[in-house]
């Protein structure tokens, strides 16, 4: 999940736990609070354990349940000056956490980074497989995993699609595309793959042939306009949107290749990411460095 412009390497700073996370449970409850924490995205372990990432500090954080501090759970401080974390995953099936790990690579300009997709026991945060995306310039933003099992990963710059086959190491490209230059959030969508565009307010359907090979993105109308569409994930027969860039957090209902948009949420200071759980949509407010929840429209 990305806010690409203009605050992508903010300053390193701690996340403040400010209130218990047993009480945190609807929009007026601030789970994480602290201006320069950044958190970018947000996932969900078994137990209830929540794992935030930030996009300002080189750590993962999660917060037990009942518990009352972010504990430091991944430190990746020895990668590099600037390094932080975009994308976050849990995948109870196989006990891992995916992450995307960002590090610029020192004084060029325009700025350039280098991105791996890694991943660690989501018990111990041992790290488990670590796959550096190909090129001088990358950006792994998020991923989902498909019916197939599959870890299916967005590269927002230069614009593609990777996928990681269950059991194996090294991802293989999947997709690239013109259309793709900017692709942010990924869910499958009723065994459908969807990806947004953070650069130029879009959505797509990823067809697939007979063979299992995609073709071109469809460009998927909506209703509305959605500003800066970023984190997305599937629920309840929907599409929830996190858009960074106008404050909100939006249910998108698919009809073929239309898209009804309903907002659920506003007046959010740069939301970059949702987790929906249960009744319940964790929200990373990356511009108020806070993470909150809302309760799941019916």
């Amino acid at each position: 999940m990305c806010l690409l412009y203009p605050r992508l390497l903010a300053a390193c700073a701690v996340l403040i736990f400010s209130m218990s996370f047993a009480q945190a449970t609807f929009a007026a409850d601030i789970l994480i609070a602290d201006a320069k924490s950044q958190p970018e995205s947000l996932t969900m372990a078994p137990g209830g354990v929540l794992i935030v990432g930030s996009a300002s500090s080189p750590f993962v954080y999660k917060v037990r349940t009942g518990s009352s501090t972010a504990e430091k759970f991944i430190d990746a401080s020895a990668e590099g000056p600037g390094t932080f974390f975009f994308g976050m995953l849990a995948d109870a099936s196989t006990n891992t956490l995916w992450t995307c790990q960002l590090t610029p690579v020192p004084n060029t300009t325009p700025a350039k980074r280098h991105t791996a997709l890694r991943s660690f026991d989501l018990t111990t945060g041992a790290p488990k497989i670590r796959w550096n995306l190909p090129g001088d310039n990358n950006v792994c933003n998020d991923f989902t995993i498909g019916p197939d099992k599959a870890l299916y990963i967005t590269d927002t710059i230069p614009g593609r699609i990777f996928k990681l086959p269950a059991g194996a190491s090294t991802a293989e490209l999947y997709l690239e595309d013109r259309t793709l230059m900017g692709v942010d959030g990924i869910t499958f969508l009723n065994g459908t793959l969807y990806v947004n565009n953070v650069i130029f307010n879009k959505l797509y359907r990823i067809p697939v042939d007979a063979t299992g090979k995609p073709g071109t993105p469809v460009d998927i109308w909506m209703d509305q306009p959605v500003k800066g569409p970023d984190g997305m994930r599937a629920a309840k027969g929907k599409l929830i949107v996190a858009e960074n860039g106008s404050g909100k957090i939006s249910a998108l209902t698919i009809n073929g290749d239309k898209a009804s948009v309903t907002v659920i949420k506003d007046g959010l200071n740069t939301p970059t990411g949702v987790e929906p759980v249960g009744d319940t949509i964790w929200i990373a407010e990356r511009g108020a460095g806070k993470a909150v929840s809302i309760p799941m429209p019916r």
